[in-house]
């Protein structure tokens, strides 16, 4: 059986509030009297009782995610960062996957409210009054992630539409002047919330006008393969391919491969995330990378102040850095 707070105090001779104190770094105790309880608990391998606590405090000590799927690394990167931080804090972490469908979000947040989780991170599928008035009747702390719901929801993730617009920026530096720009999922616009894929094409946009070019051809076919295959590579001025996802980038570098077609040498390729797939990958691919699991970090410590009544008003947009990974297709 294992040790209880009630038997720490009882061989360190204080009381069980004085043990609390000293366990949870709270104020009111010396510092050789903490040192000393922290070491007989560290002894009799005490295990603190998260759930117990929690209960005692109204919580259930969980915490919902919602996330489109794990089949994109990104996904999995974050859900596994929230994990384990949430692990650390003593929370049992309930994930959904929506495959980017509106009713698997609807019934996901039923889900958490009759689960009576403590907290949801979502990157959401949906947006706009109505669904807000939803999450408002749920009456539990939200953060947003990746697709900003409004501005009155804590949002943490990075700036999609400087962190495009210096990509293309970038690609444009290396001499291209004609911009490819993949992005299928564009086609549900008005359907679902596509907050981070509309930043990143508007980045795209202003980034090549900021440059004095032209617009982007932008391909939102589903078969954007056999879009790009339709594509003069031969013909003046130079060409590259910018996508918002790794994931299509390298569809897009498979299908050069597959038919031949050297990559920078006849057309250059930028992704974007740098998944940890792409240090395999021959030419390394030019990507944006930006710190992933710390985003996860981030919305969980935020989601515990929430949950702890300290929201702040004041900060509920928290935007990471990000940065360019040169690469090798361009």
């Amino acid at each position: 059986m294992s040790a209880t707070i009630k038997d720490i105090a009882r061989i360190c001779k204080v009381s069980e509030g004085t043990v609390d104190r000293a366990l949870n770094a709270r104020p009111g105790i010396s510092k050789k009297t903490k040192e000393y309880i922290l070491n007989v608990a560290k002894e009799l391998n005490y295990t603190p009782n998260h759930l117990a606590r929690g209960l005692a405090k109204g919580r259930s000590m969980t915490l919902g995610v919602i996330l489109f799927d794990v089949r994109n690394p990104y996904f999995a990167q974050l859900m596994n960062a929230i994990e384990v931080k949430a692990r650390e804090l003593g929370y049992v972490v309930f994930p959904i996957f929506t495959h980017s469908d509106t009713q698997n979000e609807r019934k996901a947040l039923e889900h958490f409210k009759t689960r009576q989780v403590d907290g949801i991170i979502m990157f959401s599928v949906q947006s706009g009054h109505e669904f807000e008035k939803e999450l408002l009747d749920l009456k539990i702390p939200i953060v947003t992630i990746g697709n900003r719901i409004s501005g009155g929801w804590t949002y943490v993730g990075i700036n999609e539409r400087e962190s495009m617009k210096d990509a293309v920026k970038h690609v444009v530096s290396q001499g291209y002047e004609e911009i490819i720009y993949i992005c299928p999922p564009l086609t549900r616009r008005g359907e679902v919330n596509l907050y981070t894929l509309e930043e990143r094409l508007a980045g795209c946009r202003e980034g090549l006008s900021e440059m004095g070019k032209k617009e982007p051809l932008v391909i939102m076919d589903s078969d954007y393969i056999k879009a790009i295959s339709q594509i003069d590579l031969e013909s003046q001025p130079k060409k590259a391919v910018v996508c918002p996802a790794d994931i299509y980038a390298l569809e897009v570098l498979n299908h050069y491969k597959k038919n031949k077609i050297r990559v920078p040498e006849q057309i250059g390729l930028m992704g974007f995330d740098d998944i940890d797939t792409l240090k395999y990958i021959s030419p390394r691919l030019c990507s944006v990378r930006y710190p992933v699991s710390e985003i996860g970090i981030t919305a969980v410590n935020r989601l515990l102040e929430e949950i702890n009544g300290n929201h702040n008003k004041h900060l509920n947009v928290l935007l990471l850095q990000h940065q360019i990974v040169t690469g090798e297709s361009l």
